[in-house]
């Protein structure tokens, strides 16, 4: 793929005051795009970090960059994507043409990918790779919430076109905060084996902790990282409980392959 030399790509992304692995995912892929030299210049902008959603405004010289494309790094289409990055940008639909001349694509955000299906595929079997499938049930996990119903749009979306797939002995989508609860796991649940997976961008204070509680792999006594490393929780695969096997993976956002993804919401807007 040749580079475009006058353009420029924007990942956009929530970020966190509290926690700095928050924005590492979004770092790491904006690195990995950067080296592959697709765009003249690639820049993460954050809504509770630095840089600033609104300093994004002037990260890109409109006289050597013409056109910036914009791709939300978010699990769904929501209150961040169609309100907040778009306000902080100052964006007017899809397509944006500044004052200086300079036109800003609006891209889809990274959940919206039909990759997405086999990311989560591959981060199960990764987290566990000898069980069986048809033995398993496959968890997905969202944050679940009563002010947006498009939150949980994603999630349900994958879960179907998992389950359809045939694959495992069940796929559900279970929420932290709206039911099905993944508290109630052991419920749902009905097979042996009970594959756990983020559907996050990030891991943090829900992946590390809130979620494992939750499970009940971890006493939540602590708010800073179970009395562990961060991501310690990750590599005890796999739990014993109730005479089953759970196995906990990192966030889906944290996969590599997100990169991927991020570049074909980018250029798929150019048409």
């Amino acid at each position: 793929m040749s580079p475009n030399e006058h353009s420029a790509l924007l990942i956009a992304a929530h970020g966190s005051t509290v926690n700095p692995d928050s924005s590492a995912p979004t770092l790491a892929h904006a690195a990995e795009i950067r080296r592959r030299k697709i765009f003249a210049k690639v820049e993460c902008a954050f809504w509770k970090e630095e840089p600033s959603l609104r300093d994004a405004l002037f990260l890109f010289d409109p006289e050597s960059i013409r056109e910036v494309y914009v791709v939300p790094n978010f699990i769904s289409e929501g209150y961040f994507t169609q309100t907040v990055v778009a306000r902080e940008l100052e964006l007017d639909g899809r397509i944006t043409k500044r004052s200086n001349g300079q036109l800003w694509r609006y891209c889809e955000p990274v959940g919206n990918h039909p990759l997405m299906t086999e990311l989560l595929l591959n981060r199960a079997r990764d987290v566990a790779p000898d069980v069986d499938p048809a033995e398993t049930s496959l968890l997905i996990v969202a944050h679940g919430t009563d002010l947006n119903e498009n939150s949980a749009v994603a999630a349900k979306r994958e879960v179907e076109k998992i389950r359809s797939l045939g694959k495992y002995a069940a796929v559900l989508n279970v929420y932290m905060e709206e039911p099905p609860l993944v508290s109630d796991w052991r419920k749902l649940a009905k097979t042996h084996n009970v594959v756990v997976v983020p559907f996050f961008i990030s891991d943090g204070l829900h992946s590390y902790e809130d979620i494992p509680v939750l499970l009940g792999i971890a006493n939540g006594g602590s708010r800073t990282g179970l009395g562990a490393a961060p991501g310690e929780v990750f590599r005890r695969n796999p739990y014993k409980i109730d005479d089953r096997s759970l196995f906990y993976a990192p966030s889906i956002g944290t996969d590599p392959g997100f990169a991927d993804i991020i570049i074909e919401q980018a250029l798929s807007a150019k048409s």
